[in-house]
């Protein structure tokens, strides 16, 4: 995909943060928006904020929800004709020890971090197809690169997209597809992710904070901005990478984990540690 004019783009999650930038940056490109969001209220004000030099339409989504992300598909091709570019962008947090979380809360998370991914993949993957160049971008994150304590519903979910992204990349290159796919592990973005995590009663217990303050907390490490975020991804799907990473903090991270993961693993959790004293 060499330009983003005139074709059309569906984005998850376009309520806010990341997937609100994607939508602005793209429509200031001539881009056609297909926007989703359980937000209803965010998803409308993402829409006025596209301006009407594209078309835009809007549906209430929830990822985890199969059916619902197979009519959207449908819904999308019939409303624009075609569409070009998928983002899986929608995405939520959940902090928590292993023992504290129970098999609900990684049931949860699981189904809108990663099977609304695998959804959204294969409800797309055949109009990508028709379209004769098509891109999948999954939002994944840094925390699918390198664990983090009491992160582990978060991180197995993002380590999930990560594998299924790279297969999938492997799959449509070795049966000549024309469609490709990108996996982008943004850093600490300015959003509300945080603010709207779940969080177990544990994380107090293991930290010594309240799940206000470890939110603030972890809020004051957000590096990069929405658009900042935006600009980079798109950036990576026109010259068809593989990995997109977002932030100064997801490359030293990265560098770190390659290079040193046992030092990795123990600094971490000497940070975390060391918040409690």
């Amino acid at each position: 995909m060499k330009t983003f004019t005139g074709r059309t783009a569906a984005i998850t999650g376009a309520g806010s943060g990341i997937g609100r930038a994607l939508a602005l940056r793209l429509s200031g490109q001539g881009c056609h928006l297909a926007l989703a969001d359980r937000d209803a209220a965010g998803l409308a004000e993402t829409a006025a904020l596209a301006g009407p030099q594209v078309r835009v339409t809007t549906t209430g989504l929830d990822v985890a929800d199969e059916q619902a992300v197979y009519a959207w598909a449908d819904t999308v091709v019939a409303a624009h004709g075609a569409v070009d570019l998928l983002v899986n962008n929608a995405g939520v947090a959940l902090s928590g020890t292993v023992t504290g979380l129970s098999l609900d809360d990684y049931r949860w998370i699981m189904d809108v971090n990663f099977w609304g991914v695998v959804y959204g993949t294969k409800a797309f993957l055949p109009h990508l197809e028709e379209s004769g160049d098509g891109h999948v971008v999954n939002l994944s994150s840094v925390f699918g690169l390198a664990a983090q304590p009491l992160m582990s519903g978060y991180n197995a979910s993002k380590y999930a997209v990560r594998g299924f992204t790279e297969s999938l990349r492997q799959d449509l290159e070795l049966t000549g597809s024309r469609v490709s796919a990108t996996c982008v592990h943004p850093g600490g973005i300015k959003t509300n992710i945080a603010r709207a995590a779940r969080m177990d009663p544990s994380v107090a217990d293991a930290t010594g904070r309240s799940p206000q303050d470890a939110s603030k907390e972890f809020e004051a490490l957000f590096l990069t901005t929405p658009d900042r975020a935006a600009r980079t991804i798109l950036d990576g799907v026109l010259r068809d990478r593989r990995r997109v990473l977002v932030g100064p903090d997801a490359w030293a991270i990265d560098s770190m984990v390659r290079l040193l993961p046992t030092t990795y693993q123990r600094i971490i959790t000497g940070v975390v540690r060391s918040r409690r004293s």
